[in-house]
């Protein structure tokens, strides 16, 4: 006699193995394959609004780990690497808390200027040493 499968509890994703973990980044996005907007590269430096708009929606739970992990400014690799999601799926929430007003985000800043050529050397003359 064989016993029927439990259902998954709360917080757990159903199915096992690679099947279950295919059907929680498409659930987190609602579905959605593309972000809404284009502000987000991997350098992309991303920080948690404080205090929150009063305005702003109740955010989702996941919404809300990514909020205490912006506490401090975090690069969306990062962010996508703590929270063991796809790049894609974490861009898709980002847009919808930067679209609520509860995160900002920040393009990395771009390099002027000619590089120091005797920095670099040192540098290249310290890792050969290694």
């Amino acid at each position: 006699m064989s016993v029927p499968p439990s259902a998954p509890t709360a917080g757990e994703v159903s199915g096992s193995g690679e099947a279950g973990r295919l059907v929680r980044p498409f659930t987190l996005t609602g579905g959605r394959t593309r972000p809404s907007r284009a502000d987000f590269t991997l350098i992309t430096t991303v920080t948690a609004v404080d205090p929150p708009p009063e305005r702003a929606a109740r955010p989702q739970p996941e919404h809300t780990r990514i909020l205490r992990l912006c506490a401090r400014p975090l690069a969306v690799a990062e962010l996508a690497a703590h929270l063991d999601l796809p790049v894609s799926v974490v861009v898709i929430m980002l847009c919808d808390l930067l679209e609520a007003g509860l995160i900002t985000a920040r393009p990395p800043r771009s390099v002027t200027g000619t590089p120091d050529l005797d920095l670099l050397e040192k540098v290249r003359d310290g890792l050969g040493r290694i």
